[in-house]
Formats: structure tokens, sequence, C-alpha cells
């Protein structure tokens, strides 16, 4: 019989093509490829995995008659034209289970170094400054920390707040039904009264662009810490730079940017980037979140999963 066949487009952990063999799928593995080259050699197959090369859209899938699902090898789905897929009864399936755990834990690690000063410390005390009462810090416990968008990454950092003592309230309006122990529902005016803690957790869609905005931020009752591990895309920069300038925020922790690509930032870009690296009370990391030796593997685990799910359904065949 002959096996449904798929092209990877992307360079993925190696685990994933024993893993594919097992459930009876052959696959063409292309990380060299080159985006103008996806559209012609997407002919003849059922599946495609990308991970962030190229955006996925109505074109680069035109000539792919036989195709049945597109998979992304990592959280969100930002980079693929989901209606397009629709529009063809093509699958789409995403990995966000896969690096739910590292998130949650990279989330953490960057407020205990925010709120304790421990990137400010390990700084100072390389270049031989020992100052202890001027890092002297904040606890997590007692605090009510304020999560935007309760998925799986969200769900995952309240898990592990769940020792530390803290309120955990939680904002999701596309799926507050998600919103469970441990937990709080909130409505975003309520989180914004109460929040001494703010991390979001919400995708890259286009309602949800520069979602963290100057009224955003005007909105808050108290100095907040804030948080953003999940898209650059949905914070303006400009807002937070001025509102951590203002001191209306007491710090933030960056996973993400507007702009990820440093060589290429515009003036307003650079400006708010030359603050932000600059700023004692800012933590950044180069979107590692969700990036651990355990979630590359995991990622195809999910995949795999799915993808056998559509096998079993009628919807995946040669």
């Amino acid at each position: 019989m002959t096996k449904p066949r798929i092209l990877i487009i992307d360079e993925v952990h190696p685990s994933l093509f024993p893993m594919l063999e097992e459930i009876g799928v052959a696959y063409d593995y292309r990380p060299d490829i080159k985006p103008i080259e996806v559209c012609e050699a997407l002919v003849g197959f059922q599946g495609l995995i990308v991970r962030s090369k190229m955006r996925i859209t109505a074109d680069t899938i035109k000539l792919a008659g036989q195709l049945r699902f597109v998979a992304r090898a990592g959280a969100g789905l930002d980079n693929i034209d989901a209606e397009a897929l629709q529009e063809r009864g093509i699958a789409l399936l995403g990995a966000n289970e896969g690096n739910q755990q590292a998130v949650g834990e990279h989330a953490l690690g960057m407020l205990l170094s925010l709120m304790r000063n421990i990137a400010r410390g390990d700084r100072q005390v390389r270049n031989q400054v020992w100052l202890r009462e001027e890092n002297r810090g904040e606890e997590i416990s007692g605090k009510t920390v304020g999560i935007i968008g309760y998925g799986h990454m969200g769900q995952s950092f309240a898990r592990v707040l769940r020792g530390f003592g803290c309120r955990i309230l939680a904002y999701d309006r596309y799926a507050p039904e998600k919103i469970t122990a441990p937990a709080e529902a909130a409505s975003l005016e309520n989180l914004q009264q109460e929040a001494d803690i703010v991390s979001l957790h919400i995708p890259y869609i286009p309602e949800n662009w520069a979602f963290a905005d100057a009224s955003f931020f005007s909105a808050f009752k108290k100095p907040i810490w804030f948080m953003n591990t999940s898209r650059g895309e949905v914070v303006d920069q400009t807002a937070l730079v001025q509102h951590l300038q203002a001191g209306n925020l007491k710090g933030a922790a960056l996973d993400v940017l507007e702009n990820e690509k440093l060589q290429s930032l515009t003036e307003d870009q650079r400006r708010n980037f030359n603050y932000l690296k600059s700023a004692e009370l800012v933590v950044l990391t180069p979107h590692i979140a969700g990036w651990t030796h355990e979630s590359y593997v995991r990622i195809n685990e999910v995949l795999v999963q799915k993808i056998q799910a559509l096998q079993a359904s009628g919807r995946l065949s040669a």
C-alpha cells in the first residue's frame, strides 16, 4: 500500500523521522529548500511540516492538489493562512502542547530574575560591585498575578506558580471556559484593578495587534511587573517604553520583541530598543521561552500523534 508523503521544509529534531516511519508515513526532508521553491515542490505531497522558514499562503499551496494537512513544528500559527487552508479543507495542526511546560518554566524564571534583581545583580558582581540593599527584591508570594490568555501557555504558567502562595486571575476573551483552578476567571477590567504582575500569553492574530497599548497600560490601578513570552507584535513597544519611563510599570520581562531582526530596526524601534537594553528593570531573552532540548522532541511527539489521528479518521491517505 502506498504511504502518504510529507514534505518537511525546516530543520527538525531527528526523532521525528523514526516516529513517522512507525506510523507508516513517508517523508522528504528538505530543510535547505528556498521558500520560492516550496509551491512546486509540494505537488504530490499529502502533508507539509514547517517551522518559521516562511509564511504559508494560498499561493504556497495552489499546486498541491493532494495536500491534506499543514503542521507547524512549534507554538503559534501566525505564519500560516488558516483561512486559505480552511477553504481547501486542509487540516491545520499545531504543537502548542509540546512546549507549554518550557514556556511556563521560562516565564517563572524571567519573573524571578526581574523581581529579585538576579540579572542586574549578576552584572554588578561580575564588575566587582557588591550592592545588597540596592538589590532588595520582592516576593511573588502574596501578589496577584494576572494571566491574559489561558490556553496551553497561560495554563502552564499558572501551574508553575501554584507553590508560590499567590492569587492568580485569568482573562481569555476567546475561550473563557478554559479558566479553571488554580486560576480565577476575571474580566480584563477586574484584572487591571487588582494585578501586581501581568503576563501575556495570547496569539498574534490581527485582533491582537498592539493589544497592550497606551490605554491598556494606563488602565492599571497600581504599577505592575509586566511580562510577554507570546509574540512581540501584541505589545505597542513605544507605549511600553513610555510607561516604564513614567514609572507606571515596575519592570518588564520580554522574551519577544515587535521586530526581532535587530539589524533592521526602524528609527522608532531602535530608540525603544536602546532604552530597553539599557534599562535596569528590564530582562530580555531571545525568543527562547518554548525552546528547550525536551520541547524540541516533545513537539515532534505531539505532531505525530495528530497526524496519526488524521490517518485514523480517514482524512490522510496516499
